[in-house]
This record gives structure tokens, C-alpha cells and sequence, in this order.
């Protein structure tokens, strides 16, 4: 079963995704004020309990979908993740031995079916296809072996940036990724039960139908238990983090010559056995 947060009749709720619709949990469960509280308790089994043989509470077209966690700790992006993408900066470097990493604020991010907002400040918004981790249990100096039993669930991001501002200054990023709404996360999160689940997923991105990214997990520079074990070494890690781990060589910034993203465009997510996330373009 799949968990969302969604706005419908301007109040949030979180509930399980029913052929049809959503079945709204919330009201069930006011201990509990988001997915990660929910995630913190160790429950969404007890959500998919309380889901069996509901009915549908809000039909499709009747609510908006927001990102799945909206309250999130802390969001930390790896870059540079796959070896195609190493190569693609040409500059003779081997293969890093350790994670690139920065961090994004929850308000970056939309909801499936929400627009990407292109800035007035640059043209330049790309997009990065990726799978997102959900931790579900606190750990600091995880081991590798142990990593994945910390994770609770898996959704899709897109990881869009605004490429110019990446590279205002000399050694962050954090401005062009951070730009209010110019990526997406959902639809909505997968329980995580099986090491499988990321051990090598076929990743696509697709632009107006156009297949732009596609790769496999599988060759991950950094698997996602490494990158737990790394990250939680120099921080703890909570129930309801999110690590996005790594995007497929593909982006717009790498065609030659760029093609950055248009208001009317449509960009597509897809993983195997987790969902796709569609988001269209729009200007601030």
C-alpha cells in the first residue's frame, strides 16, 4: 500500500493512494499530525491496517498532492552519483571515494502534478531525476550492514536547479538548488521491506515524452547503504530525513547545446516499483 499527503478543501491530510482516489487516515490518528510522526511511531503498517476494505474519501481531481513528508528534519541530496555523470564533468577525474553532498529545503519541493516554477531571475531551471530514501529510524554512525534497516520508505524526486546559480559562488551550491518550488517529490511513499526495493531499479526521466535520463541503481557509485552509513557519520539521522541519492547522466545542462526547461513542459519520474512523478512548468 502507498501513503500521500494531500490539500483538499484547504486542509492537509495524509491517508493511503486507493484506485480511484485517497482514503483520508488522518482523522484517525490526531497523535500523529504528519507522515513523519507516523513514520516515527513505527505505523504505517497500522495505517495500511486501518486502509483494508475503506472506501475512497477524496476521488481523484478533488485534492492537490504534496510532498510526502512536508515537515522533514532535514533533506540531503547526493551528487554526482553515478559514473556516467562523473564523466560528464570532464575533468579527468576518477571516481570520488566519498558522497558530494548539499542540502534542500522542503519548500523547494512540490507535489506530483504541481508545477515547477521557473524564476524571473534565470532561465536556466533544469531537471534531475532521482529516488529518494525515507528514514525511518534514528542512527548515528550507522554501519553499512546495518543501513537499510533504517530506512522506511522510498519516493521519487525531481531534483530541479537552476544551473547559473549553482555556480555563483566558488565552492556551493546551495542557491541553485534551493530556489522555492523548482522541484517535486511524491506521489507518495513506498514502504520499505525489501533490500531489493534499491537494489538495482531501472530510473527514467522523460521530458515532454522524450526519454532525457535512464539508468540503474545497480550502478550507483554510492549505494544507498553507503551513503547512510556516510552521512550518519557526521550527523544523526531521524525518522522522516530524506536522502536523495543521485541522478542519471541526461540533464538539460549536459546537451549540447543546453535545453533548459519551458512553461508547458512536462517532466516525468519513473522507477520501477515505486510510481512515476509528473510535473508541468510554469513562470513565477
Amino acid at each position: 500500500m502507498r501513503f500521500a499527503t494531500y490539500t483538499a478543501a484547504r486542509r492537509q491530510f495524509y491517508g493511503a493512494c486507493l484506485p480511484g482516489g485517497m482514503v483520508a487516515l488522518s482523522p484517525d490518528f490526531p497523535e500523529w499530525r504528519t507522515l513523519r510522526e507516523v513514520i516515527a511511531a513505527g505505523a504505517l503498517d497500522v495505517l495500511a491496517e486501518t486502509a483494508r476494505d475503506r472506501e475512497v474519501t477524496h476521488p481523484e481531481g478533488s485534492f492537490r498532492w504534496n510532498i510526502p513528508v512536508p515537515d522533514p528534519e532535514k533533506i540531503i541530496c547526493v551528487g554526482v552519483n553515478f559514473p556516467d555523470r562523473n564523466a560528464e564533468y570532464k575533468d579527468g577525474t576518477n571516481l570520488p571515494p566519498h558522497p558530494s553532498l548539499f542540502v534542500r529545503f522542503a519548500r523547494s519541493f512540490v507535489g506530483h502534478e504541481e508545477p515547477l516554477v521557473r524564476p524571473a531571475e534565470t532561465p536556466q531551471l533544469d531537471y534531475e531525476g532521482e529516488i529518494a530514501v525515507v528514514i525511518g529510524k534514528t542512527g548515528r554512525r550507522i554501519a553499512e550492514a546495518d543501513a537499510l534497516g533504517h530506512v522506511a520508505a522510498l519516493t521519487l524526486c525531481n531534483e530541479g536547479t537552476l544551473r547559473d546559480w549553482v555556480r555563483h559562488a566558488k565552492f556551493n551550491v546551495t542557491q541553485g538548488k534551493n530556489w522555492d518550488a523548482s522541484g517535486a517529490m511524491g506521489p507518495w511513499l513506498v514502504p520499505f521491506t525489501d533490500p531489493a526495493q534499491i537494489a538495482d531499479v531501472a530510473l527514467s526521466t522523460r521530458v515532454n515524452g522524450a526519454l532525457r535520463q535512464q539508468d540503474r541503481t545497480g550502478r550507483m557509485i554510492f549505494p544507498v547503504a553507503r551513503q547512510i552509513a556516510y552521512i550518519s557519520t557526521f550527523t544523526t539521522l531521524v525518522p522522516g530525513d530524506i536522502i536523495v541519492t543521485g541522478t542519471p547522466t541526461g540533464a538539460g545542462a549536459r546537451l549540447d547545446p543546453p535545453v533548459w526547461l519551458q512553461p508547458g513542459d512536462t517532466v516525468e519520474i519513473e522507477a520501477e516499483g515505486i510510481g512515476r512523478l509528473c510535473n508541468g512548468v510554469r513562470d513565477e
